[in-house]
């Protein structure tokens, strides 16, 4: 499901032309199939997968992140209070989880492919005549 989840942006994220004489030239039908070309030329030389990635290593760092802070935070706490070991273990469960809901609640942010991935399909369209202006 997470995959799935993850994929979701990479789909839709796709190169904007700039309309110049090679894209009048062959028409918008022919350049969508030299981006998808270039794409798929991309997902076979970007290391890991692009944005998937990169974006599932975002989400676990900030879990670990977040499960790091609740349990300093929830340690504290019960030395305070006392059952610090306690305390502990539920802000670190408490802060895993505010972790990693802020990173899923980001996957549905404007993200795209990864910068290596953008640059690679960039260049492919370049040197078939396009101009790639930006990413929708």
């Amino acid at each position: 499901m997470l995959a799935g989840i993850l994929c979701a942006g990479c789909a839709a994220s796709r190169p904007v032309l700039y309309p110049n004489a090679q894209l009048q030239r062959d028409g918008d039908a022919a350049a969508q199939q030299t981006v998808d070309e270039c794409m798929r030329l991309a997902e076979g030389y970007v290391p890991e997968g692009g944005a998937d990635a990169t974006a599932a290593r975002d989400m676990a760092g900030r879990t670990a992140a977040g499960a790091a802070t609740g349990a300093a935070t929830g340690a504290v706490a019960g030395a305070i209070y006392g059952d610090a070991g306690r305390a502990a273990g539920a802000g670190a469960a408490t802060g895993a989880t505010a972790g990693f809901m802020s990173s899923l609640f980001g996957l549905f942010g404007a993200r795209g492919p990864s910068p290596t991935y953008r640059a690679f399909v960039e260049r492919c369209l370049r040197e078939r005549g396009y101009e790639p202006i930006g990413w929708e």
